[in-house]
């Protein structure tokens, strides 16, 4: 695997190494010993799926709080998402600084997202799927958001939102929760 870290310390997109042969190709997806030699977490609590019927789908921002906080491993199975993750670690040079990439089935790229951030996305095409392996379970009374489109996380959705959650519509905006979200990401 090739691991690129990104502007966010501790976030990575990771990209496979083919072995390519007359039958298609063969890669490592995920590595215990090399997720733990990069730094990062190397536990899968739990493996989840999404299907997004519509391209403009999104969701998100999600995270949890300490000290149930995920890491998330995802990666497109099926058509395109622009994967957005926004640091929200309080002590952090980048706090609510975001980066976006793009996750194809074609490109097999992954984004590996550390604890404490949130994490969203659109998909970019009908009948979109994702996988996420995720370093901790979910646990409902540490559960957060934020809104999709609050002005000061500057997000750039690339295409008109079709379908959002009623949950994910609810997210408050960092202006009402930013007081309680600093005090539950310090660490």
């Amino acid at each position: 695997m090739i691991f690129t870290e990104t502007k966010l310390k501790g976030a990575f997109v990771i990209d496979i190494e083919r072995r390519e042969d007359n039958r298609g190709f063969f890669a490592r997806a995920f590595c215990q010993h090399e997720f733990a030699d990069h730094g990062l977490k190397p536990v899968i609590a739990q493996a989840n799926v999404a299907f997004n019927k519509r391209k403009g789908t999104v969701r998100g921002m999600h995270f949890q709080f300490p000290p149930a906080p995920e890491t998330k491993l995802v990666r497109a199975t099926r058509g395109a998402i622009l994967d957005i993750i926004v640091d929200l670690r309080p002590e952090s040079p980048t706090y609510l600084q975001h980066i976006a990439v793009e996750l194809t089935a074609d490109n097999h790229r992954a984004l590996y997202v550390p604890e404490r951030f949130g994490h969203g996305y659109q998909a970019l095409e009908d009948a979109t799927e994702t996988s996420y392996q995720v370093g901790e379970f979910y646990a409902p009374g540490t559960e957060g958001g934020l809104a999709w489109d609050d002005p000061r996380l500057g997000l750039s959705w690339p295409l008109p939102v079709t379908e959002i959650s009623d949950k994910d519509k609810a997210w408050k905006r960092l202006d009402q929760i930013e007081g309680e979200l600093k005090r539950r990401m310090s660490i």
